[in-house]
C-alpha cells in the first residue's frame, strides 16, 4: 500500500524570503557612514546607533504596522454633547511618538549645549527611524521646524522653548504650563489659496490686551493634538505669524472646531485636519505684515526634513527589495544574481546612495548656518521627492506579487511616498524657489558653485554637467524652473559622491549624466553592479 502525505503539505513554506530581523540600517549603509563622518565626525556616528538598533527592531516595525493599521478618529463631541474637538490615536501612535520624543528627533538641535553637528546628527537619526513608519514624523518634523520661527518672538520662546525641547512625550489637551513635553505644529493652508498663502482669507483682531482673535478656516492641519501651532492670518498690518495655544494659559480650551479628518492617500497614522477658528485667540509672532518672511525659517526645515523622509523612504524600500533579493530564487539561481534584477537593484542603490549623501550636506549646512541651502535646499526638495514614488514601485515590483501584498510593507512605502513632494510646496513651487534664489540670492550662487568647484577636473561627465548648469543659471527663468531644479540637484550629488562615495560614483555618473535609459536598471557596460549591490544588502 502507498503511503500518502499529509493533505496539508501544499501549505509547506518554501522559497520565501525570511522577515528581516535584528537589521542593523547603519551596516548596510555605508554612504549614510561615511557622510556622517566626513560632514560630523565618528562620535556623531556612534551616537547613533541606539536609533538605528531600535528603528527596526522587530517590535518598532510592529507597532508602525499597528499605527496604520488603526488610524485615527475624530470625536467633536462627548457623550453629554459637549464640544471637545479630540483626536483619538492607537496605542501604537503614542509609543511611536514616546520614543521619537525620546530620541531628541524633534528638537534636540536646539538645546544650549547640542553640540556642533547637531543637526546632521538630527537628520541621520530622523532619517533612519523613519524607515520605520513616516506618519508620526510630521509632528516630530514641525516641532523641530517651529524653534526658530518662535525666536522671533523671543518672550515667546522664553515661555514655550523649554517645552518643545522636553524628551518627555505628554499628550492630551492641557494648559501648556502643566505639561511635561510641549509639540508644536503649523497651520497655513486655505481651501482657496493652497500654496498661495498670501491669499489667505483668516482674520486676526487685536482684542487690547496683546492678543488677536482669529476667525477663519484652515484646509490641512496635520497633527491637530499638538500643544501649538504657528498659523497665518490677516492682521491689520497684513498677513501675520501668530502662535495659537490649543488649551489657554487658564486651562480652557481654545476656540478652534475641528470639522472633520482628511482621509489621505497615505500617511494613514498621522491625523490631518479641517479645521475653524471660531475667535481664536493667538499671539503675535513677529511684526504685522511680515508673516510669510516671519514663518519662511519653519518652511526651510520642514522642507529639509521633506528630504529626509523621500531619502528614508527609497532605502527602505530598497532595504526590502535587496532582502528579498537575496533569499528568493527563480530560474535556477537567486534573484540576486540574475543579471537583469542585479541591475535594478544597483539603479536602487544609486538613487538612495545620492539622495543621503545630499541630504546629509543639507543638514550640515544648517549646522554650519552657510548660504547654500538657499539654492540646493528647494532643488533637493523638488528632485528627490519627485523620484521617490517611481524608485519605491521599482523596489516593490522586485518583489513581484509578493510586494503587492500589505503584508510585505511595501504598499504602505508606495503610500507615502508622494507626500514629500507635495507638503511645504508642490513640484512647480519649489522649482520656481531656485529660479528666484539665482535672482535673489547672488550669495547662494557663489555657494553651489564653490561647491561644486571642488571637484573641477575630476571627471569629465561631471565637469561637462556643471558647465551645463552654469548656462542654465545664467538664463534662469520660470518655464526652465524643473530643468534647472533638476540639474542643481544631479551636479551636487555627482560632486558629492565623488568625495565622499567614489565607489558609488562611477556608476551615478556613467547613468545619470551619460544618457542611458529612462527606466530603472538600464546601466552601462562597466559598472560594478554587484559591487552596488553587495554593499547595501542586510547581512
Amino acid at each position: 500500500m502507498t503511503a500518502t502525505r499529509p493533505l496539508d503539505h501544499t501549505h509547506e513554506v518554501a522559497n520565501q524570503a525570511p522577515p528581516v530581523h535584528r537589521l542593523d540600517p547603519l551596516a548596510c549603509d555605508p554612504t549614510l557612514v561615511s557622510a556622517v563622518r566626513a560632514f560630523g565626525s565618528g562620535a556623531v556616528l556612534s551616537s547613533l546607533e541606539p536609533v538605528a538598533k531600535e528603528a527596526w527592531a522587530v517590535e518598532s516595525r510592529q507597532q508602525g504596522r499597528l499605527a496604520n493599521d488603526h488610524p485615527p478618529t475624530l470625536r467633536t463631541h462627548d457623550r453629554y454633547g459637549n464640544r471637545i474637538d479630540e483626536v483619538e490615536f492607537h496605542p501604537s501612535w503614542h509609543w511611536l511618538m514616546d520614543r521619537a520624543v525620546a530620541h531628541g528627533l524633534h528638537a534636540a538641535p536646539w538645546a544650549p549645549d547640542a553640540g556642533p553637528h547637531a543637526h546632521l546628527r538630527r537628520a541621520a537619526a530622523f532619517t533612519l527611524w523613519s524607515q520605520m513608519e513616516a506618519g508620526h514624523g510630521c509632528p516630530i518634523s514641525m516641532t523641530y521646524a517651529a524653534v526658530p520661527a518662535l525666536r522671533h518672538a523671543p518672550e515667546l520662546a522664553e515661555q514655550f522653548e523649554p517645552g518643545l525641547r522636553s524628551t518627555v512625550y505628554d499628550p492630551g489637551l492641557r494648559s501648556p504650563s502643566d505639561k511635561a513635553g510641549l509639540l508644536a505644529g503649523m497651520s497655513m493652508t486655505e481651501k482657496q489659496g493652497g500654496s498661495d498663502v498670501r491669499t489667505n482669507t483668516t482674520t486676526a483682531t487685536p482684542v487690547g490686551d496683546g492678543t488677536y482673535s482669529l476667525v477663519g478656516h484652515k484646509w490641512f492641519t496635520s497633527a491637530p493634538m499638538n500643544d501649538l501651532f504657528l498659523t497665518l492670518a490677516q492682521a491689520p498690518g497684513g498677513l501675520t505669524c501668530f502662535l495659537l495655544p490649543r488649551v489657554l494659559p487658564d486651562g480652557t480650551r481654545n476656540a478652534v472646531r475641528l470639522q472633520r479628518l482628511k482621509d489621505k492617500l497615505g500617511n494613514k497614522s498621522n491625523a490631518s485636519a479641517e479645521l475653524e477658528y471660531m475667535g481664536a485667540i493667538a499671539w503675535r509672532v513677529g511684526e504685522e505684515g511680515r508673516g510669510v518672511r516671519t514663518i519662511i525659517e519653519m518652511v526651510t526645515l520642514t522642507r529639509l526634513d521633506c528630504v529626509l523622509g523621500s531619502t528614508s523612504n527609497i532605502r527602505a524600500a530598497l532595504t526590502y527589495a535587496a532582502h528579498h533579493a537575496a533569499h528568493r530564487s527563480a530560474f535556477g539561481s537567486m534573484l540576486r544574481d540574475q543579471p537583469a534584477m542585479t541591475a535594478v537593484l544597483a539603479d536602487l542603490a544609486l538613487e538612495s546612495d545620492a539622495a543621503t549623501v545630499l541630504a546629509m550636506r543639507l543638514a550640515s549646512e544648517v549646522d554650519s548656518g552657510g548660504e547654500l541651502l538657499r539654492i540646493a535646499l528647494p532643488a533637493a526638495k523638488f528632485y528627490v521627492c519627485k523620484r521617490a514614488p517611481g524608485v519605491v514601485a521599482e523596489a516593490l515590483e522586485c518583489l513581484g506579487g509578493n510586494g503587492y501584498v500589505e503584508e510585505s510593507e511595501l504598499p504602505r512605502l508606495y503610500r507615502e511616498a508622494p507626500l514629500m513632494s507635495i507638503w511645504e510646496g508642490s513640484g512647480n513651487v519649489t522649482a520656481l524657489d531656485v529660479v528666484r534664489a539665482v535672482d535673489r540670492s547672488p550669495s547662494s550662487v557663489d555657494a553651489l558653485m564653490a561647491e561644486l568647484a571642488l571637484t573641477d577636473g575630476l571627471d569629465s561627465r561631471l565637469d561637462g554637467a556643471v558647465a551645463g548648469l552654469r548656462a542654465l543659471v545664467a538664463g534662469a527663468r520660470a518655464e526652465g524652473a524643473r530643468l534647472l531644479a533638476e540639474q542643481v540637484t544631479l551636479c551636487l550629488q555627482g560632486s558629492l559622491l565623488v568625495r565622499y562615495a567614489p565607489e558609488v560614483a562611477e556608476g551615478f555618473l556613467a547613468s545619470r549624466f551619460a544618457g542611458t535609459g529612462r527606466v530603472m536598471g538600464v546601466l552601462p557596460r562597466g559598472v560594478d553592479i554587484r559591487g552596488l549591490v553587495d554593499r547595501i544588502t542586510p547581512n
